[in-house]
């Protein structure tokens, strides 16, 4: 990840969000699984962090994978 931060991609299950790392890493995307930050959510799980760079990306990739996703927050 860059110095530019990081965005973080909520998704509905922990299996959507194993789904949507390997997505992500076979696209060529940096991402790596974290915990839900607080400020986010005080629900427990888990999301996609990536570089805020790569939303764009990240966004067609999930798109075209076919993986639903509930949001994108920049962290």
């Amino acid at each position: 990840m860059s110095g530019m931060g990081y965005a973080v991609i909520l998704l509905p299950s922990t299996s959507h969000a194993m789904h949507a790392e390997a997505t992500l890493k076979q696209a060529g995307i940096a991402c790596k699984m974290i915990p839900v930050p607080r400020h986010i959510s005080s629900d427990c799980g888990v999301c996609i962090r990536i570089a805020r760079e790569d939303r764009e990306a990240a966004r067609a990739a999930l798109a075209a994978a076919g993986i639903a996703w509930e949001g994108m927050h920049d962290c």
